[in-house]
């Protein structure tokens, strides 16, 4: 157990590098009002995070390993909205409709909701 968690934990310190140095140079590239930076790279980690997930479902092209550290680390720290862009396309190839409009309006509308109160909180304190 402890080997799995510093391979995810190594995966997720360089994602979130990568994260911090990406979103940086997008940002100051793009000067703009619109976050092209943090746009870029949560679209980056769908799209490494659906390749990483294809790669393992291959067969013996990756193991257990490689697979916590790629996904769970490295694009859990790259961005989170990759893991849960995968939950999402999961449920929509279980044909589970419901909970993926569930989980996709939710998450999007409480995750806003609870930004706010949380800002608000600060302003109160």
């Amino acid at each position: 157990m402890f080997k799995i968690i510093l391979i995810i934990g190594s995966g997720s310190f360089l994602g979130g590098i990568a994260r911090f140095l990406t979103s940086r140079y997008v940002q100051n590239t793009f000067i703009s009002a619109f976050p092209y930076g943090t746009f870029l790279v949560n679209i980056i980690g769908c799209l490494l995070i659906g390749i990483f997930f294809g790669i393992s479902e291959k067969g013996n092209l990756m193991n257990t390993e490689w697979k916590m550290f790629l996904t769970v680390g490295f694009c859990g720290g790259f961005t989170t909205f990759s893991t849960f862009a995968n939950e999402n396309l999961a449920l929509l190839r279980n044909g589970n409709i419901f909970h993926f409009a569930l989980y996709a309006g939710l998450s999007v509308f409480l995750g806003i909701m609870a930004t706010y109160l949380g800002n608000m909180i600060t302003k109160i304190v």
